[in-house]
């Protein structure tokens, strides 16, 4: 599935609830395994949204599988479960600066995949570190694939993302990016759906 296949899907969607009241996706959505979100996102305590069950990139891959019929792989670690914001953003800082690549659970075969999205928060200016564990892994197998990056953060924005993906996967096509402030992800569900939207327009 390439861009275009998203985006039409995603307009597929937007109209057919329109008219139907709400259809299940299933019935419109045409689900053919084509592409993934690949994501990292951290429950617990976070900064500006305090305490939360569920992880702000978390909200934002779901919507973009809602709207798209993407599938899942999430990054999952439990080096940071139970921590603290501040010890948790000084732990991030000594693994960034020394180049850490923190193990995850288990693993996703990307073969059969066209396009990948990418999310995390920003933390100290990039993915968190287990995200680029998962990049040494597959470095390889995303040439000639389609790489959407995203972000949640509270003021970074892109911060050195796209541009440590580019590095990270050198024979992939790397699109421009997109990112949203973590604290408005639950209620602004509409950004998501102008983002996947205007990635048509720019075709």
């Amino acid at each position: 599935m390439n861009i275009k296949s998203i985006i039409a899907a995603v307009i597929s969607l937007l109209i057919s609830t329109a008219c139907s009241g709400g259809a299940k996706q299933e019935e419109v959505m045409n689900k053919d395994g084509k592409s993934i979100v690949v994501f990292f996102s951290h429950a617990g305590d976070n900064y500006a949204v305090g305490n939360i069950e569920v992880g702000n990139t978390k909200i934002v891959a779901d919507y973009i599988t809602e709207l798209t019929g993407a599938e899942q792989f999430e990054i999952v670690t439990h080096k940071y479960d139970g921590m603290a914001y501040n010890p948790l953003i000084k732990l991030a800082q000594e693994e960034a600066k020394n180049g850490e690549l923190p193990e995850y659970e288990g693993d996703v075969d990307l073969s059969g995949y066209d396009t990948v999205f990418i999310g995390g928060p920003v933390w100290w200016g990039t993915y968190p570190q287990v995200m680029f564990t998962f990049f040494k892994k597959h470095a390889s197998d995303l040439k000639g694939k389609t790489v959407i990056p995203f972000t949640t953060h509270e003021g970074s924005g892109l911060a050195n993302c796209v541009e440590d993906v580019k590095a990270a996967f050198p024979g992939a096509n790397v699109q421009r990016g997109f990112s949203i402030y973590g604290h408005e992800v639950r209620t602004e569900k509409a950004k998501v759906e102008k983002w996947l939207k205007g990635m048509k327009s720019e075709k």
